[in-house]
């Protein structure tokens, strides 16, 4: 199930590259990109973990390890967009990894974890019950509309579950093709 893995965390990406697009210009020039990124892509892969397991519904053992490997995909791009940067100013051997990106990342993934149980779908009532968590932690403050109001104007609760959808979908006919 490793290609379910790796097509699950493609989607992730582009996915969440989808509603940073999709969510900035609904945030004014207050919002700090990075942090919308960064809260976007634990939602986003937490989503995208949920959905693999429901589709890996069939094989437990492949199930908890695919939802446990997404759930890394925000740590795994960070680490890649740190060594992109050492690379790119010609640094060579290990960096000193800044802590507090890994603590700040960890209480992210440990919200979206708590509100999107394993298992369990993520469809779009369950979205439209939990994105406008997302969006009060993305918007800055003092807006003038509600996050309910700026996420419903938005249609990114559509995107995500597409996104959702598509990843379950896949992950299904991965198990299909297989037996």
């Amino acid at each position: 199930m490793s290609r379910s893995s790796a097509f699950a965390a493609a989607a992730a990406l582009s996915t969440t590259q989808d509603v940073v697009r999709g969510v900035l210009p609904s945030l004014t020039d207050q919002a700090d990109p990075g942090l919308v990124a960064e809260e976007t892509l634990a939602l986003v892969s937490t989503v995208t973990a949920r959905a693999l397991e429901v589709g890996l519904r069939g094989q437990p053992e492949v199930q908890a390890a695919a939802g446990t490997a997404l759930a890394e995909l925000p740590y795994l791009y960070h680490d890649f967009l740190l060594g992109a940067q050492v690379v790119a100013a010609g640094g060579e051997g290990e960096v000193e990894p800044d802590q507090s990106v890994y603590e700040r990342l960890d209480r992210k993934t440990a919200f979206y974890s708590a509100h999107l149980a394993p298992g369990r779908f993520p469809g779009p009532s369950l979205l439209r019950e939990k994105m406008p968590l997302w969006m009060g932690r993305v918007s800055p403050p003092k807006l003038p509309t509600s996050p309910d109001a700026r996420l419903a104007e938005t249609g990114l609760i559509e995107v995500v579950a597409a996104h959702a959808r598509l990843v379950t979908a896949f992950a299904q006919k991965a198990l299909e093709d297989a037996a």
